[in-house]
């Protein structure tokens, strides 16, 4: 019997399970990502069962320990429409770069202890390669920029060591641009967008050839940045604003010009960023994945649409599960109509597309 990973290799636009091995979760137990658990969503063995071929790996900077006053979502405030959650404070540069070290020795440390089946890949060819042999595919990922300094030395030489996506900021501000804050009902225009530096940070990403993710960009962030960039416009996990009215998602004005400049979205798993009323509501149908996906294919075409699942990042609905659930993903598009050459576009070669089309060498 074919697998689902000799079908379609299902190659994801985000997820933080290089956070949640690194600094576990309270009640986590110590765990390699090759050893199969029912902690979190993803894991090797499990990903092998879903089909996964690989994705972005973020590094994700979390407060500094000193600044959390309680445990996580302490501070959201429900109001009788949604939620708002305050803004978080900025994190400092010595910190985030301690941190994101760390991180990143461990995403080699597995590519080490893989011993062939994982690979941290540097350009298309070798992400094709994998996806094709079957091998673990793992870009590496920044998501917030506040371990890259003003002079972007330290950009250069993350480059050298195999960073290929960044998006400049997380939900909170930092020196190069103003993070979208978690509120529901609310349009994405919170803010100012890209700061001075942040305007260069664009232009050494194009230069080197590192795509710029804009997700968690305010919507003034957005368009600064539609104005600078040379490379497709890029958001690794959101959803429709008009189906879902969260800061997090974008609005019809956002989709189209990721469709005008060949860009892609990767569509987010999260319940609380799918559904119409915003909850966080695990026993969320699936289908809610679904209807943003249609929606996005309809508005702008499939070649600029893909998974961005936000696996250990986010909370997904227990239909899903984890990583290993992927194939009924797959199974509910087929009986939406999604041909094969839809979905091999979907699960991984709109993303292969525009990522050959960004990075360079």
């Amino acid at each position: 019997m074919t697998t689902p990973q000799q079908q379609w290799p299902i190659f994801d636009g985000h997820n933080d399970t290089l956070l949640r091995l690194y600094k576990p979760m309270e009640g986590d137990p110590p765990r390699s990502f090759f050893q199969r658990s029912s902690y979190g969503h993803i894991d090797f063995p499990r990903a092998k069962d879903g089909g996964f071929g690989g994705g972005f790996f973020a590094v994700y900077v979390p407060p500094h320990p000193s600044t959390v006053k309680g445990p996580p979502g302490y501070n959201m405030i429900v109001t009788e429409t949604g939620y708002e959650i305050p803004s978080f404070d900025e994190v400092e540069y010595e910190y985030a770069l301690d941190f994101a070290m760390g991180m990143v020795a461990q995403l080699f440390q597995w590519e080490t202890e893989s011993r062939g089946q994982l690979q941290v890949v540097k350009n298309a060819a070798e992400l094709n390669r994998c996806l094709r042999k079957g091998i673990m595919a793992a870009v590496l990922h920044f998501e917030g920029a506040e371990m890259i300094d003003p002079d972007f030395h330290s950009l250069e030489v993350f480059y050298k060591t195999g960073l290929r996506s960044l998006g400049p900021v997380w939900s909170r501000s930092n020196k190069f641009a103003h993070g979208v804050p978690f509120k529901f009902p609310h349009s994405p225009d919170t803010g100012p967008g890209l700061t001075e530096l942040g305007q260069e940070l664009i232009k050494a990403c194009n230069q080197l050839g590192i795509m710029v993710d804009l997700a968690h960009m305010n919507q003034k962030g957005f368009w600064d940045v539609a104005e600078l960039t040379n490379a497709p416009l890029v958001v690794t996990h959101s959803a429709a604003h008009m189906l879902c009215p969260s800061t997090r998602n974008l609005t019809n004005e956002q989709i189209d010009a990721i469709g005008q400049t060949k860009g892609v979205i990767g569509i987010n798993f999260n319940v609380r960023d799918l559904r119409a009323d915003g909850k966080t509501e695990l026993d969320t149908p699936l289908l809610e994945t679904v209807r943003h996906i249609n929606y996005l294919v309809r508005r702008i075409g499939i070649d600029h649409v893909a998974f961005g699942s936000d696996f250990d990042g986010t909370n997904v609905s227990n239909e899903l599960g984890d990583v290993a659930g992927l194939p009924k993903l797959i199974d509910l598009l087929e009986e939406e109509g999604y041909d094969k050459v839809s979905l091999r576009k979907l699960t991984h070669r709109n993303w292969v597309r525009v990522l050959k089309q960004t990075w360079k060498g």
